[in-house]
């Protein structure tokens, strides 16, 4: 789905309005000059407003990248990818960013309140994409079909759909319970007014994910097959088995043997390892991959914003490392990188033993957070293909490489670490032989095979396996280490060597906007 994907927002196909989610009303309904009537008259009308889920992964309003549909947020921070990516990696080991720009220097020191752009912005963001969801699947019930003479073949078409909406609103409520635990929660059913959202609990909201990924497994396509960038069964199971893995965090109860389940299904589904680690984070990383399960697209002339790949590739490099050869010539921002504790994990950072590490840059060290120079910076986000081609950029600066949400490495990864924590239904020997296909593609060879494997093992490869695709934030918190003074990093707590941080931060603050807005919601403990 790709192309189509690009090719209708480049019309300029979203037939809602985006504005209609300044702040977290979740039972306010789209409102534009389009009436639903209208837009939903034809299958061909369910079928562009379903991009248009897809799309607000990718986009920043319909208006291009210098319109925010977040009110408040500057147009280049309120890309999905760029707010949950800010959330999961700067907060932790793995990345430091050198701006000043208000909310990121206390993100970057651990000293986030419930006023910061950032997390109010992934908040925001996720409940806007929330709300669409609940609008489709309101337009496209049995009833609602019907009305409109859509029947048959089109009506089966809406049906799965309707799954992938399920699906794009399940994945952003974990979004909203990993990272702020007790969001407003409003689904489809609940009627449109003014009547401010119930605030739910984790624990209700683990349960209500994990109900609707079951409920609509058997309405998504199989594995492999609907469009690119279109959820299926192999997505869903993806999910389950990282909702499982973290269920002890979310709820007090684990679930490793279900994520062994999970992560077994997805393994047995016909995917398979892209040969080259570096081709995964590559402009063409659609073309012969059957690694990634699920990605947000991106095209750097017909979909463009100033988050996403684009964000990735372009403050994570300046004029000193030849912008043109990551395929943004006129790019370069200097922003991010990474504090020592990632290139510590690699045997060489440079990359020649695990091919994974690719840092550029000469200190490892971060003693002043403002110097970008100081801490190596991540190489692994270019757009250029396999083939060393730079694909057209509008002005130069924007990416077309497709991020992973879901890939097959961190399956193997789930299974290995649920097996160890004592999950059923696995073994230890398989496990052994996931980890070793991961590290034989990043040596080149067996000499960075394991022999045995412990739980806090996957701590550390994760990290270089998955490192800045979103995931250490949620790693650390369940290792409990992100809060702990059992583990440092530079600046975490505020100084330079790094100190313990009390253990209600495992949580972000339910922003201070929403809690004037909605009476009915109670700040999160701590804050």
């Amino acid at each position: 789905m790709k192309n189509s994907i690009k090719i209708i927002l480049a019309s300029g196909i979203l037939l809602l309005s985006l504005n209609a989610c300044k702040k977290s009303d979740l039972n306010l309904k789209p409102t534009n000059d389009v009436t639903a009537d209208v837009a939903y008259a034809t299958p061909a009308g369910y079928k562009a407003e379903l991009v248009k889920l897809y799309a607000t992964y990718g986009l920043t309003s319909p208006g291009g990248s210098d319109q925010s549909d977040i009110g408040g947020l500057n147009s280049g921070f309120a890309d999905f990818l760029r707010l949950f990516w800010t959330s999961q990696e700067l907060t932790t080991d793995e990345a430091v960013c050198a701006w000043g720009d208000t909310g990121i220097p206390e993100l970057d020191n651990s000293t986030w309140n419930a006023d910061n752009q950032f997390l109010r912005g992934l908040y925001s963001k996720a409940i806007l994409q929330i709300t669409f969801c609940n609008e489709y699947l309101r337009e496209s019930t049995p009833d609602k079909l019907a009305s409109r003479n859509i029947t048959g073949s089109d009506a089966t078409n809406v049906q799965r759909y309707r799954a992938e909406a399920r699906f794009l609103r399940a994945f952003q409520y974990w979004v909203l319970m990993d990272g702020f635990g007790n969001p407003p929660f409003v689904t489809e059913n609940d009627p449109i007014g003014k009547t401010p959202p119930k605030q739910t609990t984790r624990a209700a909201l683990f349960s209500y994910v994990e109900s609707e990924l079951k409920a609509i497994e058997g309405d998504l396509a199989d594995p492999r097959s609907n469009e690119y960038g279109r959820a299926d069964k192999g997505a869903d199971w993806a999910l389950l088995a990282r909702l499982y893995l973290n269920a002890q965090v979310y709820t007090g109860t684990a679930k490793y043997t279900e994520a062994i389940t999970y992560s077994s299904k997805v393994i047995g589904a016909g995917y398979a390892l892209k040969a080259n680690y570096k081709d995964l984070f590559l402009a063409d990383n659609n073309v012969n991959n059957n690694e990634t399960i699920l990605t947000i697209n991106y095209d750097g002339v017909r979909g463009t914003n100033y988050g996403g790949t684009t964000f990735l590739i372009n403050a994570a490099i300046n004029a000193d490392m030849s912008p043109a050869s990551f395929g943004v010539p006129s790019g370069g921002w200097g922003g991010n990188r990474t504090r020592q504790n990632l290139p510590a994990l690699f045997p060489d950072p440079n990359g020649t033993a695990d091919k994974r590490g690719v840092f550029f840059g000469t200190k490892s060290t971060v003693d002043d957070i403002s110097v970008f120079t100081d801490g190596l910076r991540v190489t692994k986000f270019k757009n250029v293909t396999s083939t060393g081609v730079t694909p057209p950029s509008l002005n130069g600066t924007f990416s077309s490489l497709d991020f992973p949400l879901f890939r097959l490495a961190e399956q193997y990864l789930i299974y290995g670490e649920a097996v160890m924590r004592g999950g059923s239904g696995g073994s230890q020997a398989q496990a052994l032989t996931y980890v070793n296909n991961l590290r034989q593609r990043a040596y080149g060879n067996a000499s960075g095979n394991v022999s045995a494997l412990t739980v806090d093992f996957f701590l550390d490869e994760r990290a270089r396996e998955l490192y800045w695709e979103g995931h250490r934030r949620t790693d650390l918190v369940r290792y409990g280490k992100f809060t702990d003074a059992s583990y440092l990093w530079p600046f975490k707590g505020g100084t330079k060597s790094g100190a313990g941080l009390p253990a209600y931060r495992n949580l972000y603050p339910i922003p201070a906007a929403d809690l004037i807005a909605n009476p009915n919601l109670v700040q999160n403990t701590g804050y």
